[in-house]
């Protein structure tokens, strides 16, 4: 006998629609916006990481401090578009 737990999790795969295989297409899109993206956070981490030593050497603490808080928050915005980019071109697949 099974668990209603196991009987909800099977109504629920029936229920989803199955995801198509990527096409090679979307796989290079995929491999192309991680490039650009990757790109996108080198070219920032290096302008940052230039001013935190820049405002290190000038003894600025809290200047440092917030160059190292926008060294974060460009991180996770630059993650966060690439995330959804590529989520857009998995939805393709499931068009």
């Amino acid at each position: 006998m099974k668990s209603a737990y196991e009987l909800a999790m099977e109504r629920l795969a029936k229920s989803e629609p199955k995801e198509k295989p990527l096409s090679t297409a979307q796989k290079q899109r995929l491999a192309e916006i991680d490039r650009v993206h990757k790109g996108k956070w080198a070219e920032r981490e290096v302008f940052l990481k230039e001013q935190l030593e820049k405002a290190l050497a000038r003894g600025e603490a809290d200047e440092a401090e917030q160059v190292r808080v926008q060294l974060a928050r460009e991180k996770l915005r630059i993650e966060e578009e690439c995330e959804a980019e590529k989520d857009a071109v998995r939805r393709e697949s499931r068009a």
